[in-house]
């Protein structure tokens, strides 16, 4: 058998191998996009429609009980033995049409576009498809305000930017985008600085006990960052209090987060150091440069897309986070960052859920920006070094 065929063979052989991973990459693709999709969609939608539909039936028509009132009682004329009121329930071009209407809570769906309904005292109540109702009466309206009408409405879809803008111009939003920047790019920096130096440290370095640093590294990944929260917290103040530092600073938060996100820092950075070839190490030592001549001029250079995979991962981290915020800095309107902010925008608007989904995407929109900007190194930065 010539080399040809056995190569046809074996390709014929793994073309079902093949065919089921891209149709797992293609599920997985559909199962990540489809929520994130929807929430966007959802975020335009008008939010008396997002509260019956979902965001699938966003280019459809739907249907939405409502109330209305007729016109004041002023607004009454008299023709004949009755009394009318005339106008419309909601505003022109507001919906498709009426299918459906009633004069009581009890029975808001009770009568068909068209029909009369009988109220009490003789009066009657009729709505049209369209909208337009007549009120009559034997007796005179009285009261200080319009009578109560029920109905049912075919709805087309609606989009704005209202959700957004609500979301937007709400108090402190600015306040809390500069405090959130103020934490993340920071939070992000310092980590990367010392865990280029300590990965070029364990990898080209001659170290008493190296090993057993890494493998440290490698258990500190495994560590809950709520287990060691409020140890950390208690130690920070001690600290804090002995060198006359306040406990709500940023210091504290950047500490933190330079804590927390050291471990995969160096083992990221680690993987990719060592494998840089071992000749331009070489020569450079022959040359006469020092370690840290090598690590500004050569290694750090080659070490960007390692740098910039973990920096998305820890500006992803820091910008999303919550909970080490609200500890090490506090929930104070001068304080709070942005995830803070939105939670408590949500909160006191009774969890509307067209708040919740344009605040999802004010706060991915940073965050994104950062990811499609640095996206190109980060696979080569995770894999550098995982095959030699």
């Amino acid at each position: 058998m010539s080399q040809g065929t056995r190569f046809g063979l074996s390709k014929l052989r793994r073309s079902p191998l093949t065919i089921v991973v891209h149709l797992s990459v293609l599920l997985l693709v559909v199962l990540w996009t489809l929520p994130t999709a929807g929430l966007l969609i959802s975020s335009f939608r008008d939010k008396d429609q997002l509260a019956v539909s979902g965001w699938w039936t966003a280019l459809s028509s739907s249907e939405q009980n409502l109330v209305a009132r007729t016109e004041h009682p002023d607004k009454q004329v008299k023709q004949g033995d009755v009394y009318l009121l005339t106008g419309m329930v909601g505003e022109v071009g507001a919906f498709t049409k009426v299918v459906a209407f009633g004069w009581t809570s009890k029975d808001p769906t009770g009568h068909l576009p068209g029909t009369r309904a009988e109220m009490r005292k003789g009066a009657t109540l009729t709505v049209e498809a369209d909208g337009r109702y007549v009120m009559t009466s034997p007796t005179p309206f009285k009261g200080s305000r319009g009578k109560r009408v029920f109905y049912t409405a075919v709805i087309p879809p609606k989009f704005s930017l209202d959700n957004y803008r609500e979301v937007l111009t709400s108090e402190g939003i600015g306040q809390s985008f500069i405090n959130s920047l103020t934490v993340t790019i920071p939070a992000t920096i310092i980590p990367i600085l010392i865990a280029a130096f300590a990965a070029y440290a364990l990898s080209w370095m001659s170290l008493p006990g190296r090993s057993l640093l890494i493998a440290m590294v490698v258990g500190l990944l495994v560590v809950p960052l709520q287990m060691s929260l409020i140890p950390l917290l208690r130690l920070y103040n001690d600290i804090g209090a002995f060198f006359g530092v306040g406990a709500k600073t940023y210091l504290g938060i950047w500490l933190a987060h330079t804590g927390f996100g050291l471990p995969l820092a160096i083992y990221l950075l680690r993987n990719y150091i060592s494998s840089l070839p071992r000749e331009i190490i070489e020569s450079a030592k022959v040359d006469g440069a020092t370690d840290f001549e090598i690590f500004m001029r050569i290694v750090l250079p080659l070490s960007f897309p390692a740098l910039a995979s973990f920096s998305i991962f820890q500006f992803l981290w820091v910008w999303n986070d919550l909970l080490v915020a609200t500890v090490f800095l506090g929930v104070g309107e001068n304080e709070l960052v942005l995830t803070g902010r939105l939670r408590e925008l949500l909160g006191s608007r009774g969890g509307n859920w067209e708040i919740l989904t344009a605040s999802a995407f004010v706060s991915i929109a940073v965050p994104l920006a950062v990811f499609f900007s640095l996206q190109r190194y980060l696979v080569r930065g995770l894999l550098s070094g995982s095959v030699k």
